[in-house]
């Protein structure tokens, strides 16, 4: 593959730290590069030097004459007198951009929900986001920088950028190098991975989950060495005591130790466990959502807007769940249903009496009243320790050894918390809430300002801590790792995902295919439904009828279901037998469940 750029001896210092000593990489076609490292290590530092854009203290950095660099890092350097096409496209004629598939395709996956001849200077922070990297992607470039470019994205927008890059980058096409906390991403998108650590750059093969087994591997490695070192270090002082030393075989180390390593690993999280910890602090009950409805009034209008539809949601005790949607789809307004913080319009919420909710909101107003504190004066007010699991797994921690195990060093302990970085405020945010002991915990976007590091600490805590969890992020790969299920706003309604992320992926495009089904089937036969015959006479009946005895087998289903749970956290913990045969009685009235679902909205969206 052809040599694109290369960078030699690299040394970069600042005034209290140097970040990178002698550091010599190179970039070839068809690379796909994730950049991976702690917070302050230098990652969009080393971006910036290969770019061209922050020159390095010694060494250099060669460009392939003819190779064409396009950047996006973190600053905002769009012009506000624009309109948002102009932002995009430059001076072209609108005839000439909009004849070129490939910037259509970016202006239907990104700037959908924008309007183009919207100024800038009107445009949100995450609309600006969308459209410096809409510009960049419009542009031609042989290497890319990224810099972050998921941040202000939803779950639909980066599976575009993904499925983008991955097309317009194909193997001998061009370079891609990203900067990103997105793991699911760096494993869709990289076939290779740096990792900036210690002044060095360190690159494995693959995306980010190739790379985690061959850090197992490494760290095991080096541990092995250090082991095998202090044996020999023994035995050179018993040698010394004792004479001349005994014969010795040399260690050997399997190749495939990082994937026994994996295997003989337990599951992440105990559910039963966790569920009857949950029930034992929360009671049968937690959240009920009764048909709950929210209207929000609008300027001359006396219905308003329905934001969300009636919604019947029963929150189980140790139920872990991801709330999917777009921006403005109700998902806030769900959780405020929730946490109390929104009243329903119609409907009602009903709330278990030992249900002690706590959001971790994007926003830090946690921190506002403590910021001249130190941080161990601010942890220090709340618990002296703090339990996490239960049983022979229960952890008794300090709030110290809480923040070591989110990466705060011992001398940041008594840092003020405004002289804190962005993750560091955020992971001292979670820790507060969770010396609060709530038993239902809500995350809006718990993964801004955090990097893979950090994300995995979080999600290693809470994989022992016993409540309801509900979650709303677009990492997919947070998503996933932390919940059990997944829910989605379409159209204002609550949907179930059975299939997860891929489900809501697919449905999202549908009913971005509904309006021009309709406008086909309005100009053919203006009787038809978008998307759907309409159904009609005896059919329609006939829908209606087994619409409503769906209903009545759901409602049966989810009583089942919970008195299924509520027998499982009852049941001896001992007799494992009876625990399995539980717990696959409970799958087997999921599946059920699920399937009724599926058939439920589909005629839902016959008889309209």
């Amino acid at each position: 593959m052809a040599h694109l750029l290369g960078a030699e001896a690299l040394h970069l210092e600042f005034p209290t730290k140097v970040v990178f000593d002698g550091v010599s990489l190179g970039i070839d076609e068809g690379d796909r590069i994730g950049i991976v490292g702690r917070n302050g290590d230098g990652k969009s530092s080393l971006l910036a030097m290969l770019a061209g854009t922050l020159p390095p203290d010694s060494g250099r950095v060669t460009v392939r004459g003819g190779v064409r660099i396009g950047v996006l890092d973190q600053g905002d350097h769009l012009d506000d007198a624009l309109t948002v096409d102009r932002a995009v496209v430059g001076d072209r004629a609108e005839h000439e951009w909009a004849g070129d598939p490939r910037i259509r395709d970016v202006f239907a996956g990104l700037l959908s929900g924008i309007p183009m001849d919207a100024g800038v200077a009107a445009l949100s922070g995450g609309q600006r986001r969308r459209v410096a990297l809409a510009r960049l992607l419009s542009e031609d470039h042989d290497v890319l920088f990224l810099d972050e470019p998921t941040n202000h994205l939803d779950v639909e927008a980066i599976a575009w950028l993904a499925e983008h890059l991955k097309r317009r980058w194909a193997a001998s096409a061009g370079a891609v190098l990203v900067v990103t906390h997105d793991r699911w991403f760096l494993d869709e998108v990289c076939n290779t991975t740096w990792e900036v650590h210690d002044r060095v750059v360190e690159p494995f093969d693959g995306g980010y989950a190739a790379y985690i087994l061959q850090r197992v591997e490494r760290d095991r490695q080096a541990a092995a060495i250090e082991a095998r070192r202090r044996n020999l270090a023994r035995k050179e002082l018993a040698w010394l005591r004792r004479g001349a030393p005994a014969r010795t075989s040399k260690p050997r180390f399997r190749i495939d130790a990082a994937n026994a390593l994996i295997a003989d690993e337990p599951e992440i999280r105990d559910r039963v466990e966790l569920q009857s910890l949950a029930i034992s602090r929360l009671g049968k009950d937690v959240v009920d959502l009764l048909d709950a409805a929210v209207t929000y009034p609008t300027p001359g209008s006396q219905q308003g807007r329905e934001v969300l539809h009636p919604v019947e949601w029963r929150i189980a005790p140790g139920e872990r769940t991801g709330i999917l949607g777009v921006n403005g789809a109700g998902k806030s307004t769900l959780l405020g249903l929730v946490s109390g913080d929104v009243q329903p319009t119609s409907g009602r919420v009903k709330r278990g009496k030992t249900v002690k909710v706590a959001s971790l909101s994007q926003q830090l107003d946690e921190l506002e009243d403590h910021l001249d504190d130190p941080v161990r004066v601010v942890v220090g007010r709340l618990r002296s320790t703090y339990t996490f699991g239960s049983g022979s797994s229960a952890q008794e921690l300090t709030p110290g050894q809480l923040l070591e195990r989110l990466g705060f060093a011992s001398a940041q302990l008594s840092t003020p918390v405004r002289d804190l970085s962005g993750g560091q405020k955020r992971r001292l945010q979670l820790l507060l809430i969770l010396l609060e002991q709530p038993n239902v915990l809500i995350l809006d976007e718990p993964t801004n300002d955090l990097d893979t590091d950090m994300l995995a600490a979080i999600e290693d805590l809470l994989d022992t801590w016993p409540g309801t969890l509900l979650v709303v992020s677009h990492d997919r790969y947070f998503l996933e790792r932390v919940t059990d299920q997944q829910y989605a706003i379409l159209g204002g309604r609550l949907r179930h995902l059975p299939g997860g992320i891929d489900e809501y992926l697919r449905l999202r495009e549908r009913e971005r295919a509904q309006p021009d089904a309709a406008a086909s089937a309005d100009a053919a036969a203006p009787a038809a439904s978008a998307g759907t015959a309409a159904l009609t006479g005896a059919a329609l009946r006939a829908a209606q009828k087994e619409l409503a005895s769906l209903e009545r087998r759901l409602e049966k289903l989810e009583g089942d279901i919970a008195a299924a749970r509520t027998a499982l956290a009852d049941h001896d913990q001992s007799d494992y037998v009876g625990l399995g045969t539980e717990m696959a009685r409970i799958g087997e009235l999921e599946a059920e469940r699920d399937g009724i679902e599926q058939r439920w909205y589909e005629l839902g969206e016959q008889v309209g």
